[in-house]
């Protein structure tokens, strides 16, 4: 007797629908992307994508405390991506030497280019693209508040004597520099400038009134910080700040911020006080 039997087997009667992946982004890409993941591309989400030697040091901190739990609720998304897999030759090779001479190894434009493409720059619209460079302008708050009010940040973490510099001609790519000192790399740079702006992002605080309140919000450093107990080794909790009397307190508050920005921070104290002069104040 012959077999008739479908030699694949029985189509099942049920057959289980594709899965939802709701809010996840869709973006064309060269290399292929996981689905499942601890920290997916999300549609809408603030998005920080980092250019990195070092995709292995992301999250990091990152992930822990309040930005960690913004991350796990897709209040803002996180994608690094490897400088290395652009890499030419066997070796992968991103750098080489200076030209005209010198210490050191300088990335590749042509390694950078094609990991920048890959980042969608094309049509980045409001999404800036910043190197961490230590010759860049200082990172501040009013810049971290301008970021969070982007759609992302793409961030290029360089190493070595740093990146040639025609790729940040070409790309239009911004400086931005944790201050007056030179690191092994950009990626402890780029976690503080995230964290900086993520913080900034709706919902993440919790409670709005802490970013108003903390140093450079209004141009000043911020206030000494006091709780329980009410004594410790000697040291007592400034009694105006038990009175209740609020006026008393926030004025208190501000004498301070002005007393300790002016010795600590000059800079920053004629900064304030050419902007009181400024119409409108």
């Amino acid at each position: 007797m012959s077999d008739t039997s479908d030699p694949e087997g029985p189509a099942p009667q049920n057959p289980t629908p594709a899965r939802s992946h709701g809010r996840k982004s869709i973006r064309a890409t060269l290399r292929p992307r996981e689905l499942i993941t601890d920290s997916p591309d999300l549609a809408g989400a603030w998005t920080a994508q980092v250019i990195t030697l070092l995709p292995q040091a992301f999250p990091g901190v990152l992930g822990e405390s309040l930005t960690g739990k913004a991350l796990a609720e897709g209040r803002w998304s996180l994608r690094t991506i490897d400088l290395r897999t652009f890499g030419e030759g066997k070796h992968r090779n991103v750098d080489d030497t200076p030209a005209g001479g010198g210490a050191g190894m300088v990335l590749r434009p042509d390694v950078l280019g094609h990991a920048l493409d890959e980042a969608g720059l094309a049509a980045r619209g409001r999404w800036p693209v910043i190197y961490l460079s230590p010759r860049g302008a200082p990172l501040t708050q009013a810049m971290a508040r301008r970021l969070a009010a982007a759609d992302g940040v793409t961030l290029l973490c360089g190493r070595f004597e740093g990146v040639d510099e025609r790729v940040l001609e070409a790309y239009d790519i911004e400086e931005v520099s944790l201050g007056d000192f030179v690191m092994t790399g950009g990626e402890i740079a780029a976690m503080a400038l995230i964290d900086a702006t993520v913080r900034l992002l709706p919902g993440v605080l919790g409670n709005a009134a802490s970013t108003e309140e903390e140093s450079f919000s209004d141009g000043l450093l911020e206030h000494p910080q006091y709780t329980r107990p009410a004594e410790w080794r000697g040291r007592a909790i400034p009694e105006v700040l038990l009175s209740g009397n609020h006026a008393k307190i926030a004025a208190w508050r501000r004498a301070q911020s002005e007393a300790i920005t002016q010795e600590r921070r000059p800079d920053l104290w004629q900064a304030h006080e050419a902007d009181k002069g400024k119409p409108g104040d």
